[in-house]
């Protein structure tokens, strides 16, 4: 099967197959979200399991993200086509001090189908930079991702920078990310917190109209 071809592809780090592999899903008639979804999610996930169990080091998983960074980059003008279109809009990034990007490429694949216009600041966003995007941009949502522990704070100073700037009001926040949980995003003031990129997407496509609807009152 072509998606266990690609999972693999991933887990061995190999950029180069992962991208003739891809290539041959889209060419078979998978859809760019199956392909996606079976393939290059769930290869960086095996790849993640591994890493939370100290099965593989640091410089594997940056292997094998390149690898499903090159299946995306065939992937990613496929999903920009099929989006349907809202006025919705996400600011997202990861927070200062951390410079990790898989877990914020991911999600900003999985919800481009949604429709939404996705800002996607990159690592190490501090929450002056964060506040004045919000306040540029005025999105219905802010993501925001940390994947050290040591960062995590910074997302809590995030929040409180748009609450003395007055720009916290009618904005959804939501906070994911390998060390946090639902308890810590409750004690930072953040909205939702959501395990993984499918049910965060399943999220938006139920209620981004709503938060349109909500802000535009």
């Amino acid at each position: 099967m072509i998606f266990q071809a690609i999972i693999k592809s991933i887990a061995a780090g190999e950029a180069e197959e992962s991208m003739i592999l891809t290539k041959q899903a889209l060419a078979q008639g998978f859809s760019a979200e199956s392909v996606l979804e079976k393939g290059l999610i769930a290869g960086m996930d095996r790849v993640a399991e591994k890493f939370r169990d100290q099965r593989v080091m640091v410089p594997e998983v940056l292997m094998a993200t390149r690898a499903m960074h090159a299946g995306l980059s065939l992937i990613e003008p496929c999903l920009k086509e099929s989006g349907k279109k809202t006025t919705g809009k996400i600011v997202m990034g990861t927070v200062a001090g951390d410079l990790h990007d898989i877990g914020l490429s991911l999600v900003k694949m999985m919800i481009m189908s949604t429709g939404a216009e996705i800002i996607n600041l990159g690592v190490d966003v501090t929450p002056k930079k964060f506040a004045s995007v919000v306040r540029k941009e005025k999105p219905h949502i802010l993501m925001m991702s940390a994947l050290l522990t040591t960062t995590m704070t910074v997302m809590k100073e995030v929040i409180d920078e748009l609450e003395v700037l007055g720009l916290r009001k009618n904005l959804i926040v939501i906070v994911g990310g390998a060390p946090v949980d639902s308890g810590f995003a409750k004690r930072i003031g953040a909205d939702y917190y959501f395990e993984d990129a499918f049910e965060l997407k399943s999220f938006i496509e139920e209620n981004l109209s709503k938060m349109i609807a909500k802000k535009s009152r």
